[in-house]
């Protein structure tokens, strides 16, 4: 690769007798990754398969590398949100930052979503994830993503760090900046970027990056986590904006990674730790300077990814318990009934309780509902949107027509085969994954299908799951034996 004589200079002092084997890593093959989505029922089923030739990434729970020569992003599974096809080392983000089920995450340079989908598998559908991205064409793209992968407790925000921080200061157990970068981590898997590359860039990326640090830790609570990661090898983007921060914000220490996770896990897994050096060139103390070896960097000559940088850092504080409230129910009335007639005829008992809110204990089935023109969401709770661009509040269930409610395709792929009284299977899950899925494809391309095609059908009539190996597509209505394709015009392949 034609790399800037800058950028191999600099990788040449930094790395040392090491240098030759990092630039050999340039011209072995890459292995790419991709990541079972545990909010999918029977995604173990996938993970068990062999599909695709997967083998574990020891670094990331879930993921898997694939054989380069298969094409995952063409399988029915990918539109089924049964993976996220994710760049290997940067699956070490999410798994490093201690999420769990119920806290309240920011993911605030979310685009185009491998992060905060990994971070929704964490939270398994439990608390809250705000995916906020500044820029508003990859905030779409963002918003897909969170759709596809079947997230219903997440806000798709795209807005500033600043405003961001105006609104929530003080209010996220954990806000992961995956900054935007000089992008040197990457330069194999997207080597467009390399013209772009320059030591005045890298400045430009690094003086940004630290405006962005100072709202995420605004955002942060006492006792909770602030994730900051890179996808590139400049000190002055990593392990010196890591120290800089940790100087204008006293009440935040670096948790030591590399004690936490252990010395055999590190040599399994080829993480290694930061450099204390590489910040030789700012004026910090030296206590502060040897902190970062508690920082992580993925190098590409000691494992099989990319290059990344992780550094987690804990807010000084008492800690204590935040409940998240439910928002104000629902006050339109003719909202509440068609929604409630569309879910009673539609969703199993178990699919009430996944969407929530539909039981008599709770006022009716209100909670969370919110009207925005004739789309209905369900809210994960109550929160403050008002004056921010928000993409998706919540999870998108349908629209109020006429005398009727229309589901959204968010909902489909958020519900399982259980969680309905009417689906249909195109394909017989006893057989192996790899068939040629010729009516799941059918589907996928707009067509309508025969009940009597199907390997199964589940009810008569009505909204009807279109599924694949058990794994939710779509919907489709069922009428007299045809099933009438409702996927998304927008979505549909092309033959």
């Amino acid at each position: 690769m034609n790399l800037p004589i800058e950028f191999t200079n600099r990788m040449r002092e930094m790395l040392q007798e090491d240098y030759e084997d990092f630039a050999a890593s340039y011209e072995r093959p890459r292995k790419p990754g991709l990541r079972g989505n545990r909010l999918k029922d029977g995604v173990q089923r996938f993970e068990e398969s062999g599909l695709f030739g997967m083998e574990e990434i020891p670094w990331a729970l879930h993921g898997y590398y694939y054989d380069p020569a298969v094409r995952p992003g063409k399988h029915p599974f990918h539109e089924a949100g049964v993976y996220y096809m994710q760049e290997p080392s940067a699956m070490a983000v999410a798994a490093l930052s201690g999420v769990k089920p119920g806290m309240r995450v920011l993911d605030l340079c979310a685009a185009p979503g491998g992060k905060s989908t990994q971070l929704a598998s964490l939270l398994g559908g439990e608390g809250l994830l705000v995916s906020n991205e500044i820029h508003p064409a990859r905030a779409k793209i963002l918003s897909q993503n969170i759709e596809r992968m079947g997230i219903a407790n997440a806000v798709v925000t795209n807005e500033t760090p600043e405003k961001l921080a105006a609104r929530f200061s003080v209010f996220f157990d954990t806000v992961v900046v995956d900054a935007p970068c000089s992008g040197e981590g990457m330069f194999c898997k997207e080597p467009e970027a390399i013209p772009n590359w320059s030591p005045a860039n890298v400045a430009l990326c690094a003086e940004r990056q630290k405006g962005i640090l100072d709202c995420a830790a605004q955002m942060t609570v006492p006792g909770g986590h602030l994730v900051y990661s890179t996808c590139t090898f400049a000190p002055q983007e990593n392990e010196q904006n890591a120290a800089l921060f940790l100087m204008r914000h006293p009440d935040f220490t670096l948790v030591d990674l590399p004690a936490a996770l252990g010395q055999a896990y590190m040599e399994k897994t080829g993480l290694c730790p930061g450099q204390p050096r590489f910040a030789e060139g700012i004026e910090v103390p030296e206590e502060v300077r040897n902190a970062l070896q508690g920082c992580i960097r993925l190098w590409p000559h000691k494992l099989d990814g990319e290059g990344h940088f992780v550094a987690v850092f804990v807010k000084n504080g008492p800690s204590y318990e935040r409940r998240m409230q439910a928002p104000e129910p629902l006050k339109d009335k003719e909202a509440i009934k068609l929604w409630q007639a569309f879910a009673k005829e539609t969703l199993s008992a178990q699919g009430m309780r996944r969407i929530g809110g539909l039981d008599t204990h709770r006022a009716q089935g209100t909670e969370g509902l919110v009207l925005f023109g004739k789309e209905l969401y369900r809210m994960p709770c109550a929160m403050d949107l008002k004056g921010l661009k928000v993409l998706r509040p919540g999870l998108h269930l349908g629209t109020l027509k006429k005398n009727r409610f229309e589901p959204s395709h968010a909902l489909a792929i958020a519900l399982s085969e259980q969680d309905v009284r009417c689906s249909a299977e195109t394909e017989d899950q006893k057989e192996h994954v790899m068939g040629d899925n010729r009516l799941a494809a059918s589907y996928l391309h707009g067509e309508s299908l025969m009940a009597n095609e199907c390997s199964s059908v589940k009810g008569t009539q009505g909204w009807c799951l279109v599924t694949v190996c058990g794994f939710s597509m779509g919907w489709g209505k069922l009428t007299q034996g045809q099933i009438k394709n409702h996927y998304p015009k927008g979505l549909r392949r092309p033959y």
